[in-house]
């Protein structure tokens, strides 16, 4: 029996899969067993996978229905005590499955075991995961006294370097299927509500947003995001997670003013308390669409030219 299922949805990602594949069977690690789910790819994705032969691989082609439900077939499939999860264009540290293995280990109780990660936007361009008054390359294992003031720069949870029981992930029913954008950020909100969230701060992945930044960008009307309304209540007892919420809210709105549709984002700042973010936030939501563009074009060219970041569009 593994002691991990490694869960990869697939869809598309013909030119990343192979590296993300080779990742994890490179790990230092070796008791797990991986489970690719095909979410309907038209590219070469699938014979791509079928050049592997290893055992421990099992392969999965249904119809496309979106990264939860592909994620939530793999659960069910799993026969690992830990799921672990990796997207099919990020890539893990030979470290990665040695150092969660050790984090259970230590906090055998925890809802979501976490590493610190890398984020990469392009070669010249890489950079560490920031979590709020947490050093992410001090090589401790600790649990989260606030998981989200601590989510606040970065999340914690970020999905490619995460993992959870099965049974955690049962109990909360797994991923959300009707959220198409967020659905991640949601789950590991449920979570983190209900168990203890535990950390290594080691750096064991690589977040690859180049590749992601490629992909053709999808129409903001085909996209469902996370549902606000299961947390009122929560929220009306917890500064933090309303503070979290309200920042989430407002990266919604800005996509949406960005979009061009002004009135589903105000709709959007409608519940956000605009104290809990900065006055750059505040500046941003005002400004027109074109303008918006130009900031997001500015941005992109500071961060693959001069390595720098402009935190109001992660």
């Amino acid at each position: 029996m593994p002691f991990f299922s490694i869960i990869i949805p697939l869809y598309n990602k013909e030119k990343n899969i192979e590296k993300t594949i080779q990742s994890v069977f490179a790990q230092n690690y070796t008791n797990y067993e991986i489970i690719i789910i095909n979410d309907g790819s038209n590219d070469n994705s699938e014979k791509i996978v079928n050049t592997f032969s290893d055992e421990r691989l099992r392969y999965f082609l249904t119809e496309n229905k979106g990264v939860s439900n592909a994620r939530n077939f793999g659960i069910d499939k799993a026969n690992g005590e830990i799921i672990a999860f990796l997207d099919a264009d990020d890539y893990w540290y030979p470290n990665h499955l040695e150092i969660l293995f050790q984090l259970y280990t230590k906090f055998p109780d925890a809802g979501i075991l976490a590493t610190s990660y890398e984020k990469k936007f392009s070669t010249n361009s890489i950079f560490l995961a920031d979590f709020r008054n947490i050093k992410t390359d001090s090589n401790s294992f600790i649990i989260i006294d606030n998981y989200f003031d601590s989510s606040s720069i970065d999340a914690i949870a970020w999905t490619s370097a995460s993992a959870a029981p099965k049974t955690v992930l049962n109990a909360i029913k797994g991923f959300d299927s009707s959220i198409t954008h967020g659905e991640d950020t949601d789950l590991w909100i449920r979570i983190a509500l209900r168990y203890k969230v535990a950390l290594a701060t080691y750096v064991t992945a690589t977040y690859n947003l180049d590749a992601k930044n490629r992909s053709k960008e999808i129409n903001i009307k085909n996209k469902n995001f996370m549902k606000f309304e299961k947390f009122v209540e929560e929220e009306k007892h917890n500064r933090s997670l309303k503070i979290y919420l309200d920042a989430n809210r407002y990266s919604i709105a800005l996509e949406y003013r960005i979009a061009g549709d002004y009135l589903t984002s105000k709709k959007y700042c409608e519940n956000i308390n605009w104290k809990n973010l900065h006055w750059k936030n505040r500046f941003l939501i005002k400004q027109p669409k074109i303008v918006l563009l130009l900031f997001k074009k500015v941005q992109s060219s500071l961060i693959s030219i001069f390595r720098l970041k402009l935190s109001s569009f992660k």
